[in-house]
């Protein structure tokens, strides 16, 4: 390995703790907290005992290219060979715990993965506390490693500024992108845009985190290296010798009143245009997930899948993979899902550096974690901004396909921009 890649050795401990009821997030320092949560149980940590960060592959790569993810494994797996691990728990989340936050195009720069210094996790009634040190015998008393942490502060007020399209152009490019997959030279582009918001002092992401987790209890709320959101979409989760995924495509909003909401979710079972969307994500994962797996179980049908301000077809696969295949290994198989690129893949990619306008950094390129056992979650950064200082970037999008209508498209993106701005506005 290359001697900059090489990993710290670290000394690790898990520990049980006395369940208790108080928000993970609360337990949380302001200064770049980690976390991924549902509802209330999930990981969040807390300073760094390691740290790998990537560079961006060259220009002349490939748009499918996966070097981010190779490299990322090998660290890991070396950190997790040299580690001498005291774990009383045993858990998935326990142990060496990496969180990851994995750019969407290979040539960005800004993947990472971070191990905390202090871990602390809930899960089915058990709560635990992981410690990692430079140095054998030095692990911090749970109340020295718990110690009383500020309240979040409010945001306070905010300024709004246009992202890196308009949306006149936006919806121009949208046009274009119609024109050529009616043309056949792709299936399907997802296109994205982004918003700015600027508030008057550095953004507290703790206020972020636990808003969404209320918010949106059933989805995956995340802090990993400035990327920050609530995203329903589950890439992959592992445990023992088991994965799982959930392809999301096709939308609408919701509506506060019951007989609308029912008959805007009919509206979209029956659209030809979402159900076809749908079908080339499906397919998608069902060839990727295919090569890596001996067992395979991707149902027909989607079903509806309604959250606050969105609802999504949805359709869950479940996998048992073959021998030697890790969750990273899928990971980079799966990433960009026809969700979040396109089909074809390669072709999708080139058009989304084309026509965007922007780089996405981490939007809806994996985020999540994995430990030393093998065990991981990683979902789709998306519903997301980036948090720098008093800065967010907002990022949405919306699948392009053959029946798309411009400023539908554009409609779609602002009901998915709720979701961060909701989180951003203080409560009047």
């Amino acid at each position: 390995m290359n001697a900059a890649l090489t990993p710290p050795q670290l000394f690790v401990r898990t520990v049980t703790l006395p369940d208790h009821t108080t928000s993970l997030v609360h337990r949380l320092p302001a200064d770049s907290p980690l976390a991924w949560l549902t509802g209330d149980e999930g990981v969040v940590g807390w300073g760094q005992a390691a740290r790998l960060d990537l560079d961006g592959a060259p220009a002349t790569a490939e748009p499918t290219d996966t070097t981010r993810f190779t490299e990322a494994a090998r660290w890991m797996n070396a950190l997790v060979e040299r580690a001498q691990v005291h774990d009383e728990v045993g858990r998935p989340g326990t142990g060496p715990v990496a969180f990851g936050t994995f750019a969407f195009s290979p040539a960005s720069p800004g993947s990472a993965l971070v191990v905390p210094r202090v871990l602390l996790g809930r899960r089915d009634g058990r709560t635990w506390l992981t410690t990692v040190t430079d140095t054998p015998g030095t692990h911090p008393r749970p109340n020295q490693a718990l110690a009383p942490t500020p309240a979040p502060r409010p945001v306070g007020p905010l300024s709004w500024n246009t992202g890196s399209l308009t949306g006149q152009q936006w919806t121009a490019a949208v046009a274009g992108t119609v024109e050529r997959i009616r043309a056949g030279h792709l299936d399907k582009a997802v296109l994205a845009r982004d918003t700015l918001a600027r508030a008057d002092s550095p953004i507290d992401v703790r206020t972020l985190l636990e808003r969404l987790r209320t918010r949106f209890p059933n989805c995956f709320t995340f802090s990993v290296d400035g990327m920050v959101g609530a995203t329903p979409e589950l890439l992959l989760r592992r445990e023992g010798d088991q994965l799982s995924s959930l392809v999301l495509a096709g939308t609408r909003p919701r509506d506060e009143d019951p007989e609308r909401d029912r008959l805007l979710a009919e509206e979209l079972m029956a659209s030809a245009k979402d159900v076809d969307e749908h079908r080339l994500a499906v397919d998608s994962l069902r060839t990727a997930l295919k090569p890596l797996t001996e067992e395979l179980d991707v149902p027909e049908r989607p079903r509806l899948l309604a959250l606050a301000n969105v609802q999504h077809l949805a359709t869950p696969a479940h996998a048992r993979p073959a021998p030697g295949v890790s969750a990273l290994d899928a990971v980079a198989a799966l990433h960009p899902t026809a969700a979040v690129g396109g089909t074809p893949t390669a072709a999708a990619m080139r058009l989304i550096d084309e026509v965007e306008g922007m780089d996405r950094g981490g939007y809806a390129g994996p985020v999540g974690w994995m430990d030393g056992a093998g065990n991981a979650e990683w979902g789709i950064a998306l519903r997301c901004a980036r948090v720098e200082g008093a800065s967010a970037r907002l990022f949405a999008g919306g699948g392009i396909v053959s029946r798309s209508e411009p400023h539908a498209e554009l409609a779609e993106t602002e009901s998915k921009f709720r979701v961060m701005r909701e989180a951003l506005t203080d409560p009047a």
